[in-house]
């Protein structure tokens, strides 16, 4: 789901009405609708105040109080102005279908009002103030007002946007007081940067599809930066047919394990069976096999070679060709160690492998500082990912933790160019860079998560993804779209030069490629999507302090299906 900026939403919106011919007021019923359902499915209340604004956003408001109202509950209506007269636009339409009678506040002293008092005091307040066309600073009654709104003791309910907030930010208001202090968020269209990157409130925020076409939103969207959602995750499920065998579904080969740490590559293993890879085999050092295999008899494993400290040896390197035969994704690192010996093994390693690999935790660290050693050769094409927490990110690309952090986009683009390899940054807000620049924001997973094994269990879960869906032999058409190379690519095939067919052969290949890279990091946002998913379920059941990381593993069940479920809802949840 792309995310916009304030101007982008108000172009979408002028082209929805220009180009499709959708009314704007349609616009607006949909969206004061979708504010309504939401509230009736995340609040217990019996009554109802929506305190509006004078624009859109509180003809949303006005069209909500109406549903609710026709729903039966006990409605008012407050708004900030001195009459109907001072109403603008789709919102004076609205408010002439309004059921209640309203009460009007120009003033701070009429928030003093009995009948006015008593509206505040209602189960549920309906934020419909200020909407992604303010831009700050505060002014007049709605400052005021936001200010009222924050003393309530009822329930808040921001729609579109907490009030006093400007879409466009990546962090909380400065003063946290001239903003509403939301228990929940009810926004459309699009995502808003200050809705992915600003924690605005604990509670559910979601986006509801108010009837702007989707390619609409992707054509005015600039920043390549996407949202992953559940629609995302069960878009890319994979349907098992009836008559299907294990041998559908991926072999994943999981290198990892030393002495004292054979718990990282045995958690990777279960995680990619619990994702739904068909088979997995487990490759170690001699010492520890039996511990991994003792973890779960699903588990397949194999004994590598190894050195006196009990890690991988270089030796282990001549049974390589055993070792990938079959199998379609390899997650290397885990458990692994910074022994030097073997992070020779695993750059050899990495140097030579064809098939697609998911690289993490010491497999990261072997490359620190040549990180374009991890690239794969031009006629190789598997895919590669890197899944760094900030440190590993650190040794990786020469930057340091609080630089990184800083600009977790930036970081996470420049190993991505580096590496040609999709990486994913881990932490609050992860990030996953495509090779080619495109970047999703992942909004799943919690503190709870901060434990060890929580990585291993990624890296299984993004190795099972893309062993499901593997890139060799599959066939990724590409046409020329209206971008400036699509479009000299078109005047190329147009021309039929045989002199330039080798170089519009070679154009095409790229821009083929470059698809088959976005489907496979669609998947990885995927994998991560459902990792934090799943660490989210995992703390409702046993709480942030308590779950651990095959808590997250047993909880994939659960994961896949919340997001078959709200696949069938009109709210995209950002939060829940």
């Amino acid at each position: 789901m792309k995310i916009v900026t304030a101007e982008e939403m108000r172009a979408i919106d002028r082209a929805t009405t220009e180009k499709y011919g959708i009314p704007s007021l349609t616009l607006m019923e949909n969206a004061g609708a979708a504010v309504a359902e939401f509230a009736q499915k995340h609040f217990d209340f019996s009554s109802v105040c929506a305190v509006c604004g004078k624009g859109n956003n509180g003809g949303d408001g006005f069209v909500a109080a109406r549903k609710l109202h026709e729903l039966g509950e006990k409605v008012s209506v407050i708004v900030l102005a001195k009459s109907a007269e001072e109403l603008r636009g789709d919102a004076a339409e609205m408010f002439k279908k309004l059921p209640v009678s309203a009460l009007w506040v120009a003033d701070e002293k009429d928030f003093s009002k009995s009948e006015v008092e008593e509206a505040l005091n209602s189960d549920l307040i309906l934020d419909a103030i200020l909407g992604t066309g303010f831009k700050p600073p505060l002014k007049g009654i709605a400052e005021k007002a936001i200010i009222r709104l924050n003393k309530v003791t009822g329930w808040v309910l921001s729609v579109d946007l907490p009030s006093g907030v400007d879409a466009d930010a990546t962090e909380k208001p400065f003063d946290y007081s001239s903003s509403v202090h939301a228990d929940a968020i009810i926004s459309f269209t699009a995502p808003k940067s200050v809705l992915v990157f600003a924690d605005l409130t604990d509670g559910p925020v979601a986006i509801a599809n108010i009837g702007s076409p989707v390619k609409l939103v992707a054509q005015h969207a600039s920043s390549r930066q996407d949202v992953v959602t559940s629609a995302d995750v069960q878009a890319l499920a994979l349907q098992r047919r009836p008559d299907a065998h294990k041998g559908d579904f991926g072999h994943v080969l999981v290198i990892g394990g030393s002495v004292g740490k054979s718990g990282a590559p045995a958690m990777a293993g279960l995680a990619a069976l619990r994702t739904g890879a068909g088979l997995v085999t487990v490759a170690s050092p001699k010492s520890v096999r039996n511990a991994v295999a003792a973890s779960a008899p699903e588990l397949m494993t194999e004994q590598l070679e190894e050195t006196a400290d009990g890690t991988v040896s270089i030796l282990a390197l001549a049974r390589r060709e055993q070792l990938l035969k079959g199998k379609t994704v390899v997650a290397l690192g885990p458990g692994l160690s910074q022994n030097e010996e073997t992070a020779e093994f695993i750059r050899d390693f990495v140097s030579i492998c064809t098939t697609s690999l998911v690289i993490d935790a010491d497999g990261i660290n072997a490359f620190a500082g040549h990180g374009e050693e991890i690239q794969p050769d031009a006629d190789d094409h598997s895919f590669r990912v890197l899944t760094p927490h900030p440190g590993e990110m650190s040794r990786l690309i020469g930057s340091s933790i609080p630089a990184i952090q800083a600009n977790r986009i930036g970081a996470a683009r420049r190993a991505a160019e580096l590496t040609r390899a999709c990486v994913v940054l881990k932490g609050h807000r992860t990030v996953i860079a495509s090779p080619h620049g495109h970047v999703w924001i992942n909004l799943t997973g919690n503190p709870g998560m901060a434990k060890g094994g929580s990585g291993d269990v990624l890296t299984g879960i993004v190795a099972a993804v893309l062993a499901q869906r593997p890139l060799h032999g599959v066939s990724v058409g590409w046409r020329p779209g209206d971008d400036p190379e699509g479009k000299k690519i078109k005047e190329l095939v147009k021309r039929s030069d045989p002199e330039m067919a080798d170089v519009t052969a070679e154009k095409i290949a790229v821009k083929v490629r470059e698809a088959r890279d976005l489907m496979a990091a669609l998947g990885v946002a995927r994998a991560v999507y459902l990792h934090g998913l799943a660490g989210d379920i995992a703390a409702s059941l046993y709480g942030q302090q308590s779950m651990i990381a095959t808590d997250i593993i047993n909880c994939l069940g659960e994961a896949f299906a919340v997001c078959e479920e709200e696949s069938h809802s009109k709210f995209a949840y950002l939060q829940r």
